[in-house]
């Protein structure tokens, strides 16, 4: 047990590395109304055979799984933001040193809520992860925090026909990151608000060339 044990107190699935593991650990952070198996799937296409810690959002909205409120759809709650990414943070830590996981070795990937959440750690805590694929993602904060994302890889995939994530809104987050020296990679696709397969495996050659490193 860990001095954070306590922060693993909360549903989430955790996959050990196979012996023939060929890319890095992945931190799965499911949509809204989703759970800690929802992505799963996507380990043996993102990153085979890799560890997997895959937590569950602790915030319901009409009996749905979240990682923080939101005011109206499309308006966070930034009070509560800020404090569920710290919250996720402090999980991420506890699992990475429960379960012998290198530091800073764990790729995040989410899917709207998730990605939102998955955004607003980094933004917070940019020493925790190796990189980020955000998809059907928004801008997090009104006003980011200013933080050294420099050489950081991060993939944004969001759906030209989104009901819910306008062109502009997508072009402001990618500014937002590269404005702190993210290395941002564009994998646009053609659907709505979804995964979309084509995106995910052009996403996979990307996190296979990351080089897990620790410390």
């Amino acid at each position: 047990m860990t001095s954070e044990a306590g922060s693993l107190n909360r549903p989430y699935v955790f996959l050990p590395a196979t012996p023939v593991a060929s890319g890095p650990p992945l931190l799965l952070l499911h949509g809204t109304g989703g759970d800690e198996h929802d992505l799963l799937p996507l380990r043996d296409l993102l990153s085979p055979g890799a560890a997997v810690v895959s937590p569950r959002g602790l915030v319901l909205e009409n009996g749905m799984p979240r990682f923080f409120r939101r005011l109206s759809e499309g308006v966070f709650d930034e009070e509560d933001l800020v404090f569920r990414a710290d919250e996720l943070a402090t999980f991420v830590r506890a699992a990475t040193e429960q379960h012998s996981l290198a530091a800073r070795s764990l790729v995040a990937v989410g899917f709207s809520n998730g990605a939102n959440i998955a955004s607003a750690m980094l933004l917070r805590h940019s020493d925790l992860l190796r990189g980020a694929l955000l998809m059907a993602a928004m801008v997090p904060y009104t006003s980011p925090p200013d933080v050294d994302l420099t050489g950081f890889p991060v993939i944004v995939s969001n759906g030209s026909r989104d009901p819910m994530i306008s062109h502009e809104e997508t072009m402001r987050l990618k500014q937002q990151l590269r404005d702190r020296g993210a290395e941002v990679t564009d994998l646009p696709h053609p659907g709505g608000h979804r995964i979309d397969r084509d995106a995910l495996e052009r996403a996979a050659v990307i996190l296979r060339t990351l080089d897990v490193r620790a410390g």
